[in-house]
């Protein structure tokens, strides 16, 4: 019996490493069956402004003569950035509610990790960038074509992405090259480095310095430009002898700085604590802030408080009546 016990709990242990290995089980947000439905209402709305939002914005950017300026170009970035990320994780995230067992394959669970690690440092530099943009524009104003011009706005935004995907794919490959362990169940709604880096058996001291490292440097490089930029700023606002100019530069540097605060912040809160000091629930609710809901609101924040963007949005919507009025007329 002492033999035929080990080589039972072994084929056991193998067939559940089997399955850690070609499947993960995603837990999702809740366990009450009673709040599946409303849950699933909420976030699928939310997921669906967010899409029209961001695509809105990558559409009005690209098309209208009057936002083909270096801060526009990179609002379309940051556009394509929210809708990646969100995009990413928001559909996962959805199929949580209408599974009993939401499962995800090892392979599409890298790729999901890839490209949510990829799109949201992207967003920090992206941010940085609006930055500097402001900075430029209202403290050295005769200097902002030749310093933010078409071709130096592309290669910082080609360098964002090609650093970005590196990061990402070492990332990526570090961890699922160590061993999993049997247990295959995610404690989240989707693959986020914290929940897959538990469920690891090898030694893990060197992928987290690896995280931590990584992590340090683009959420301090990042604020850091901002904070320096909005500081020469607000000495430059203060500075203007015009009530007008002034109200106008608070205008256009408010707008941003909203966006930077709360997605600063909770990307701080969850990424850059001790591991013992938040647990996965508390790490869920914030997640589904910064992955679905700052998605939805910064086209709403940029398109609320942007005279430009409102004014594309009016002409645009005015040409779409007018050629659908057109296509009515015809068809009578």
């Amino acid at each position: 019996l002492s033999l035929h016990v080990p080589m039972f709990y072994l084929w056991e242990m193998g067939k559940h490493n089997l399955t850690a290995l070609n499947e993960f089980v995603l837990m999702g947000i809740t366990d009450h069956p009673e709040l599946q439905a409303p849950l699933f209402g909420l976030f699928l709305i939310i997921y669906m402004i967010s899409v029209v939002g961001n695509l809105g914005i990558i559409i009005l950017t690209k098309m209208d003569s009057r936002l083909q300026t270096p801060m526009y170009f990179f609002l379309r970035h940051l556009a394509i950035t929210d809708l990646g990320y969100s995009t990413t994780v928001g559909p996962t995230m959805l199929i949580n509610f209408v599974v009993d067992e939401n499962t995800i394959s090892y392979y599409f669970c890298a790729t999901q990790l890839a490209f949510f690690i990829l799109f949201i440092n992207v967003e920090l530099f992206i941010l940085s960038a609006m930055s500097y943009d402001r900075y430029v524009a209202i403290c050295n104003p005769l200097l902002y074509i030749v310093t933010m011009s078409q071709r130096v706005c592309s290669v910082l935004v080609a360098i964002f992405y090609l650093y970005c995907a590196s990061v990402s794919l070492l990332f990526t490959v570090k961890i699922f090259n160590l061993s999993f362990c049997g247990y295959n169940v995610i404690r989240h709604f989707y693959c986020d480095p914290n929940a897959l880096l538990s469920l690891l058996c090898s030694n893990t001291h060197e992928i987290q310095l690896i995280i931590h490292i990584a992590a340090s440097i683009d959420v301090i490089t990042s604020p850091l430009i901002v904070l320096v930029s909005y500081l020469l700023v607000f000495v430059a606002i203060l500075r203007m002898n015009s009530a007008v100019g002034r109200h106008k530069a608070f205008s256009t540097c408010g707008s941003h700085l909203t966006v930077v605060v709360v997605f600063y912040g909770t990307l701080i809160f969850v990424y850059m604590q001790p591991k013992s000091s938040h647990p996965f629930d508390g790490d869920k609710v914030v997640s589904i802030f910064y992955t679905l809901v700052i998605p939805m609101l910064n086209p709403l924040i940029y398109s609320l408080r942007n005279k430009d963007v409102k004014y594309a949005l009016h002409k645009t919507r005015k040409k779409i009546w007018n050629i659908f009025s057109k296509s009515v007329h015809f068809c009578r």
